[in-house]
């Protein structure tokens, strides 16, 4: 195929590409802004040109996982719209093959890949993050409810066990808001509270500003900082805490070595790296399930259950691979293998449907 019309089909998939994607950035941005209105309306000084801005700093985050499903949107819309106008049977009757009109959007597919792993991850760690901070930052203080997913770990040093807790995880699991300390004492009692509104992770100690201190049989005490000893390592709080997609995927590789060379397993990171790397090639896999549903001549009319059944089989693709992953991150299967394995399959399933289709 030549190169005008390789560029003519690679054209056609980036505008529906990009149709795709601002309308479902869209979708996200009002679905978000008004879920995160209604969650923060209580809030003091939360206004809505602020919520504004938190939604559209997590609208990355959240097209980030949409990805896939658009690039087989995107890949049903480009076959189905060239099939209607002809465009495909004009190219077969001049000896173009299924497998040089589909060459344009795969490479559209991977490219788009690529700036997903290169570009928007960065950025929608970053904004995520940015987002929590400031949603946290106004939490903070004001009595908001607790977020039922808030994190506990346990440390033990010369003083005893401490249990420590937090409304909310900030810079990847070093910077806590609204903690809660507890120390428990050789009967197993808490001997100790501490509550504060921030606490910082620092070399040896934890770092507590606005700290409320309270002991059995005595009235609390206001304390403006207060240090409290610890052996935790910055690695494994973030390995505990931090939310792997919050996590840049470039800084991803160091933080894994660093987190195993202290013995931590570090599953979740490695995970998230392996899927990241695989995430290319399922929307190249995800375009060859499309192909298999939406090359069928326009004459002959496009069948709603087979396009239908694409859509599934895209879905199903998606669920398996975020199911996988959940036993890759537990440590049940290997995390280079639980990220590729479903990518392999769809590869196999989409080039062998195609090869009996197209080749007999």
């Amino acid at each position: 195929m030549g190169w005008t019309l390789s560029r003519y089909f690679f054209l056609r998939y980036v505008v529906i590409t990009s149709w795709f994607f601002i309308g479902i950035s869209a979708l996200v941005f009002i679905i978000d802004f008004t879920e995160l209105s209604s969650r923060t309306s209580d809030i003091p000084g939360f206004s809505a040109g602020l919520a504004l801005s938190v939604s559209a700093m997590r609208v990355p985050m959240v097209m980030q996982q949409t990805v896939p499903f658009i690039a087989l949107f995107a890949a049903m819309a480009t076959l189905v719209s060239l099939n209607r106008k002809y465009e495909l049977v004009v190219a077969r009757s001049v000896g173009v093959s299924a497998w040089q009109f589909l060459r344009p959007a795969c490479f559209g597919a991977l490219l788009l890949g690529l700036l997903t792993v290169g570009v928007m991850n960065p950025i929608a760690a970053a904004g995520y993050s940015r987002a929590e901070e400031i949603e946290a930052s106004y939490r903070s203080g004001n009595g908001a409810a607790v977020a039922a997913s808030a994190p506990w770990i346990r440390q033990t040093t010369r003083a005893g066990d401490t249990i420590i807790g937090a409304r909310s995880v900030l810079n990847q699991g070093l910077e806590l808001v609204d903690a809660v300390f507890f120390r428990i004492d050789n009967a197993d009692n808490i001997a100790e509270r501490l509550d504060a509104r921030s606490a910082y992770l620092r070399n040896g100690h934890w770092e507590l500003h606005d700290v409320s201190r309270m002991v059995e049989g005595s009235l609390p005490q206001k304390i403006e900082s207060l240090e409290v000893e610890t052996n935790l390592r910055p690695e494994f709080v973030q390995e505990r805490l931090a939310r792997p997609d919050t996590i840049p995927f470039f800084e991803l590789p160091a933080k894994i070595e660093v987190a195993r060379s202290f013995g931590l397993k570090a599953n979740a990171f490695a995970m998230q790296f392996h899927s990241l790397v695989a995430l290319p090639l399922l929307l190249v896999a995800m375009t060859l399930i499309a192909a298999t549903v939406s090359m069928r001549f326009a004459r002959l009319g496009q069948s709603a259950t087979m396009i239908l059944g694409g859509i599934v089989a895209g879905f199903l693709l998606y669920v398996s691979s975020v199911l996988v992953k959940a036993f890759g991150t537990a440590g049940f299967v290997p995390p280079a293998i639980a990220a590729w394995l479903p990518v392999v399959v769809a590869m196999f399933f989409g080039v062998t449907f195609l090869l009996y289709k197209e080749d007999g």
